[in-house]
């Protein structure tokens, strides 16, 4: 087994044996899409307020630096978009396209996000608080990858009523 192979099963067993049971214990009113929108929603939320820290803490003098990471935010934010566009994709009792479509997006974003743990916990202190945003961001946007890419559970299968049976229990309980 090649080093590809084993990065694809660990994948597979952080979707079916970790977020999929967390996915299937989910409220019915609360599908594991809508749960892991708001994951890459609160990511967008912790990168700005990340962006914005740096941009504070290093005295407003690095304007290019704050440019590039506007840039990359609003990249974020059309990959997000383009989520939110695509989730009538994703039908109950049907295979979800979003497990094989974010794929790699699941695959690269794991080791950049312990690259930016492992950043954050060697920053200077000055610049911890906003590192640890940055830390906080991308691990919220793994989790929800994995929650987005979930299994919707099948619709569930609404009781007959049968007016035999209603007679029945009447008896049942007057008798």
């Amino acid at each position: 087994m090649n080093l590809g192979e084993r990065i694809t099963r660990v994948d597979s067993w952080l979707l079916d044996d970790v977020c999929q049971p967390l996915a299937d214990r989910l409220p019915e009113r609360l599908p594991a899409l809508e749960v892991g929108m708001s994951f890459q929603f609160g990511s967008l939320l912790f990168s700005a307020v990340s962006i914005i820290a740096v941009f504070v803490l290093g005295g407003m003098m690095d304007f290019t630096n704050m440019a590039f990471n506007v840039l990359v935010w609003c990249l974020c934010v059309t990959f997000f978009i383009g989520l939110s566009r695509m989730r009538v994709l994703v039908k109950p009792g049907r295979p979800n396209p979003f497990r094989y479509m974010l794929q790699g997006v699941r695959l690269v974003s794991i080791p950049f996000t312990l690259y930016v743990l492992y950043q954050a916990s060697t920053t200077p202190p000055p610049f911890r608080i906003a590192m640890w945003f940055n830390a906080l961001s991308n691990l919220v946007f793994v989790v929800g990858l994995y929650f987005i890419s979930c299994q919707p559970r099948p619709p569930k299968a609404r009781a007959r009523e049968d007016i035999w049976a209603r007679a029945h229990l009447r008896e049942v309980g007057t008798g």
